[in-house]
């Protein structure tokens, strides 16, 4: 690894290991500091070493500057530059940062987090705010790529006479004990042992602040709300960000006194109906009607080429992560997706002045004539099936910047998809991996902001109830 010319340390080091630095004795954690020039890319736990040596139990994608809003900071200095809060969104992103931390000394979360990562008061509390801090009893089974002094460093610390001695878990499984809950109290007291995640730059939503809330509501109910959700905003916030949600800034503007709750998802990219449940039992009634297929969803999707009116079939991929791979053909295990084309029609392309103005990106597909807006009732509701069915149709989604690419390297190189109608018969399973991975690679990444895909429409008790979005922002 490259050296690093300012090290962060803190001394819960471990015999046998790393050597120590001097660190005020309340900073003590396991964690990594990098030097604020060098940006590493990790996976699972680390271990860097420079002229000192710092030990991580865990570590996920890890920038090197402590940038959080406009503050930044170093291990040499306690002060800071004015720090505005997190509110309100600033306009940049900050580069993705997750600190894994083992808690050293018992105390308040917040207080701890503070010295333990050199960071404000304030601002460590708005990350508790937004739901960025999760802790678990026990810290989690290092990953597969662990090394072997990473793996001495986990079974030191989750020995079971170490264990043993901590009241908090007794009667509880070393599963039940790395099960992470999200911090919701600054003052929470935090033992010896306890793990702690903190997204120091929680995933934003600058979106949230320029929406007329009051506008999107199509219904309110006694136990429910019907939203029209804006694209570009999350229904019930993020793993870092429950604050800037639709659940929650719909409730602001209904002037709720309880929250509302999520009780289905769309993705933070597409628009239109979603329903929130106004107390708890309606969203279990809610969830009991969507298990028995008692809830219609019917969308719009603003596709670069026709389809053919008629039920279209694909298998997914049983990979709870994304890109969905999807195959033409029955796939053992697979997930049977089914959708509906009910209507296809051509309409003007987007103008650019409406795709600026809704953020849309080319994906490098030049504007053309027409476009093709197609009305679905979606028989199956895997996730990102509708974009996965439609790009391998060769008719992906305007502004779906995960699919579009790879449904237009597969147009230009037919058989790229190792799943798609002109696959190649493979020689051995690890060439059919390589291909795989390489189709993978051809996909991009989630959009930021609106694509061509509206839930238009929600009913459920054979229609008994049934909302209906306004115009997708195609058509303003």
């Amino acid at each position: 690894f490259e050296k690093m010319s300012s090290v962060s340390v803190a001394s819960m080091l471990f015999a046998g290991g790393c050597r120590s630095l001097a660190v005020p004795l309340a900073a003590r954690a396991l964690r990594i500091s990098l030097n604020r020039h060098l940006t590493l890319h990790v996976s699972g736990w680390c271990c860097r070493s420079s002229h000192n040596t710092t030990v991580a139990l865990a570590a996920e994608t890890v920038s090197s500057t402590t940038d959080a809003g406009n503050l930044t900071a170093t291990s040499s200095s306690n002060s800071y530059p004015k720090y505005d809060r997190l509110l309100p969104c600033p306009t940049h992103k900050s580069p993705p940062r997750i600190e894994h931390l083992v808690v050293s000394e018992g105390g308040p979360v917040l207080e701890y987090i503070c010295k333990a990562l050199d960071l404000p008061h304030l601002f460590v509390a708005d990350l508790i705010h937004f739901g960025a801090v999760h802790f678990a009893l026990v810290c989690p089974k290092p990953p597969p790529t662990a090394t072997a002094q990473q793996i001495r460093v986990f079974k030191q610390v989750t020995d079971p006479l170490v264990l043993r001695k901590r009241a908090s878990i007794k009667g509880k499984t070393i599963r039940e004990a790395q099960k992470t809950f999200r911090v919701t109290d600054g003052d929470q007291f935090v033992e010896p042992g306890t793990y702690l995640r903190v997204h120091v730059h929680p995933k934003r939503f600058h979106r949230c602040y320029e929406i007329d809330w009051r506008s999107r509501i199509i219904a309110v109910k006694e136990s429910y709300v019907v939203l029209d959700k804006p694209a570009g905003t999350s229904v019930g916030g993020t793993t870092d960000n429950i604050e800037e949600s639709c659940a929650t800034f719909a409730t602001r503007a209904l002037g709720l006194t309880t929250p509302l709750m999520t009780t289905h998802q769309i993705d933070n990219c597409t628009e239109g109906c979603v329903v929130l449940a106004r107390n708890k039992e309606y969203c279990s009634v809610f969830h009991g009607k969507i298990r028995e297929k008692k809830v219609k969803k019917l969308y719009r999707a603003l596709a670069v080429s026709p389809l053919p009116i008629g039920i279209i079939n694909h298998y997914m991929r049983p990979i709870n992560m994304a890109p969905r791979l999807i195959s033409e053909d029955f796939m053992k295990g697979w997930l049977l997706c089914q959708l509906e084309v009910m209507e296809c029609r051509k309409v003007p392309w987007p103008t650019s002045v409406v795709q600026d103005e809704y953020c849309v990106e080319d994906c490098g597909l030049p504007s053309q004539d027409y476009a093709y807006e197609c009305k679905i009732n979606l028989l199956t509701g895997r996730t990102h099936q509708i974009r996965a069915q439609f790009a391998a149709c060769k008719a992906p989604l305007i502004g779906d910047s995960m699919y579009m690419p790879a449904a237009i390297a597969e147009m230009i190189n037919p058989g790229l998809n190792p799943f798609g109608k002109y696959k190649k018969d493979f020689i051995s399973e690890s060439e059919k991996e390589a291909d795989v991975a390489n189709w993978i690679a051809q996909h991009g990444k989630e959009p930021s902001a609106a694509i061509g895909l509206q839930a238009c429409q929600i009913s459920w008790d054979d229609d008994e109830h049934l909302f209906r979005a306004g115009l997708p922002w195609w058509r303003s």
